[in-house]
């Protein structure tokens, strides 16, 4: 009887939530107690067994031939850029530095001066953990004190797209130290 008050009390449907809620605990019950048998069942290893089974199994991926440029310690975002490459969704750019070395920098088709830049930054970063050398690298003032240049121009805009400076797939990109104004 008291059940039936609270019915019409509540709107007819009072009890009907509680009967729902105690459906939905128990199956949020056996749900986690199928996922403890499944847990069980599961060979546990180690950390640092599954970093070599993942290093052995990435080793293998970059000797596919589509692959095969990217280093032996390849990040997953470069993985990412060598396809994009290769389906034509991303172009090369060629950035010469100072010094001559020449960077190349894959940034996706409809990139602009910017994504250019963090994709530079991005590249000296992993150059640098894995051949060592400078801690850290000051990229305001880098970017305070040259400019980047293609075919005489200057990339001044960092929302302008590469497309529109004329920038293709392959194309030279190079540092050039600004003049100071005085």
């Amino acid at each position: 009887m008291e059940e039936q008050s609270l019915d019409t009390v509540g709107g007819g449907g009072g009890g009907q939530c509680i009967k729902e809620e105690e459906e939905e605990n128990e199956n949020l019950t056996e749900m986690a107690a199928l996922d403890a048998e499944e847990d069980e069942d599961e060979e546990t290893l180690p950390h640092s067994e599954i970093l070599d089974i993942f290093e052995e199994g990435l080793a293998q991926l970059v000797q596919d031939p589509l692959l095969c440029d990217l280093p032996i310690q390849v990040t997953l975002e470069e993985v990412n850029s060598q396809i994009a490459l290769e389906y034509g969704q991303a172009m090369t750019v060629k950035v010469l530095k100072a010094d001559g070395e020449i960077m190349p920098i894959v940034v996706v088709q409809n990139a602009t001066v910017l994504d250019l830049k963090k994709a530079i930054c991005r590249f000296m970063e992993l150059k640098q953990q894995r051949e060592g050398g400078v801690k850290h690298i000051s990229w305001r003032y880098v970017w305070r004190t040259y400019h980047l240049v293609f075919q005489g121009e200057k990339l001044e805009d960092d929302k302008m797209r590469l497309k529109d400076y004329g920038i293709r797939n392959r194309d030279e990109v190079t540092f050039m130290k600004r003049l100071r104004k005085k």
